[in-house]
């Protein structure tokens, strides 16, 4: 990159460095040059995504202050630094951290394998679930019954259904946030709305700020937009969101949109409690930025007894500063392509607008068999069969992977669909590809990573269970074997373009 898009402080550094040492201090260690351990934790840091590349470092001045340690010793890592390829600097404008160029790139993922392809493959790539019957057919009947009257119209509603369009407005309503059907615009899926609203809001060369790590998909959206992404590092295990980290970006970065899942987080799980959403919304205020809240994992809460914090419109009702962003394919069935915007009246116009040049609307047949299921209480009665396989699954995938793989490391979310692991030191992207020739697919770390962060992870969905899911475990396990005693082989993982 040219030049640094956010910055890290001294003190933070400082302690990301010192809890990661901790972290890996152990009898045996061996003992390395002070500059060559400050230069490897920053590393480590950036690759797994803690500290983003494309951040500003502290001056070599700050940091020895910080850490205690001698400006020469900073010196010497920053230049060793610079050397891997994980530093840039230019004069007046500091140091920056950076990728090398060769490493993975982190909008590859993995393609669905197609229902008649799996064989004896076991498919962690996609984080989607089995249609919830007898529902789907119950709502796809229903559609059809009431689809007659709409047969004689042209069919197109850019702006969606006025039924599905006044039920999801009711829906926000019955939530505390007074929602009228003029700031509801139903689009393809959850992707269709982001698609709209990058295209709306950020043109080419603009700033957006996107959690690290976050959604692969919407990422590559965005990349292929053209946009500037702005990562932002979600602090350790399930805390996600750190606000002073957050409150530095917006005012630095002065980016026009920022994107969030604050509803169990795809991919660590991590819910924003209701003080980090209100403080969210106060920061994207005051900095002029437009605050995109992706609802998708919203009701796939799995441990009955969480109480859920309000949404983060309920900040901002009218809608001047949030967007939000909801589907029926997380929560129902990914082949149900029903998303939708809430925004404000001006923004709901502007995005159908915009719309005559892209998709022009929706399916109906599908709005009308969403509108059916939420109306008739189905859709109640789907999404909870959905939480019951999503727990169980969940709760069958932890159990397998702590037993065959104890030294991963990862926190057990209480709601969406994905665990986030790290790979117990050893590379996603090879785990990936040594994976696939012993029969498990699982999407690697940079994937959902901005320049090749997260290296060390990887992401489990709860897709299977049961024994399958000690199966799957059981196949990573021996992946993991074959790295670790170099048996693996050569890389040779092709780039791929999905992950759901």
């Amino acid at each position: 990159m040219a030049e640094w898009t956010s910055a890290v402080g001294a003190a933070q550094l400082a302690r990301l460095i010192t809890s990661q040492q901790d972290r890996a201090a152990g009898p045996g260690s061996r003992k390395l040059p002070a500059y060559r351990t400050l230069a490897d934790g920053i590393r480590l840091l950036v690759l797994e995504g803690r500290v983003p590349v494309a951040a500003r470092l502290p001056a070599e001045r700050e940091l020895a202050g910080a850490l205690s340690l001698s400006r020469t010793t900073v010196a010497a890592a920053y230049e060793a630094l610079r050397g891997e390829g994980f530093l840039e600097s230019r004069r007046g404008a500091g140091s920056w951290t950076a990728v090398p160029a060769g490493n993975p790139l982190p909008a590859r993922g993995l393609e669905p394998l197609p229902p008649e392809s799996l064989g004896s493959m076991i498919d962690l790539g996609c984080a989607a679930l089995p249609a919830p019957e007898p529902w789907l057919t119950k709502a796809v009947q229903g559609a059809l019954e009431e689809l007659p009257p709409y047969a004689h119209t042209h069919g197109d509603y850019p702006a969606g259904l006025p039924a599905l369009r006044r039920m999801l407005a009711d829906r926000y309503t019955e939530q505390g946030i007074p929602t009228m059907p003029e700031q509801i615009m139903v689009t393809t899926g959850a992707m269709g709305a982001m698609d709209a609203i990058c295209s709306l809001f950020a043109g080419r060369g603009e700033r957006i700020a996107v959690e690290s790590p976050s959604y692969a998909n919407i990422l590559q959206l965005m990349r292929a937009a053209g946009v500037r992404l702005v990562p932002v590092a979600m602090a350790d295990g399930l805390a996600g969101w750190d606000m002073d980290v957050w409150r530095q970006v917006l005012r630095d970065s002065a980016p026009r949109l920022a994107y969030v899942v604050a509803d169990f987080h795809n991919p660590t799980g991590a819910l924003a409690s209701e003080e980090q959403r209100r403080a969210m919304v106060e920061a994207a205020r005051s900095a002029g930025t437009v605050l995109v809240a992706d609802e998708t994992m919203l009701e796939l809460k799995l441990d009955p007894d969480l109480a859920m914090p309000r949404p983060v419109c309920s900040f901002d009702p009218a809608g001047s500063t949030v967007i939000t962003v909801g589907s029926a394919s997380k929560a129902f069935w990914a082949g149900m392509r029903i998303g939708w915007v809430r925004a404000a009246p001006d923004v709901i116009r502007s995005l159908v607008a915009a719309r005559a040049y892209a998709d022009l609307g929706t399916p109906v047949l599908e709005q009308l068999a969403v509108n059916w299921l939420m109306r008739t209480g189905g859709w109640q009665e789907a999404v909870g069969i959905r939480r019951d396989q999503a727990r169980d699954n969940r709760d069958a995938l932890v159990k397998a992977v702590r037993r065959q793989l104890p030294d991963w490391d990862f926190q057990v979310p209480q709601g969406g669909l994905t665990l986030w692991a790290r790979a117990g030191g050893l590379s996603g992207s090879r785990l990936a590809e040594v994976g696939e020739r012993v029969g498990v697919r699982v999407p690697s770390g940079p994937r959902f990573g901005v320049d090749g962060a997260f290296e060390g992870y990887v992401r489990l969905p709860f897709t299977v269970g049961g024994p399958v899911a000690e199966e799957a475990a059981a196949r990573l396990a021996s992946a993991a074997s074959l790295i670790a005693t170099g048996a693996a082989g050569p890389t040779t993982e092709p780039p791929r373009t999905f992950v759901a």
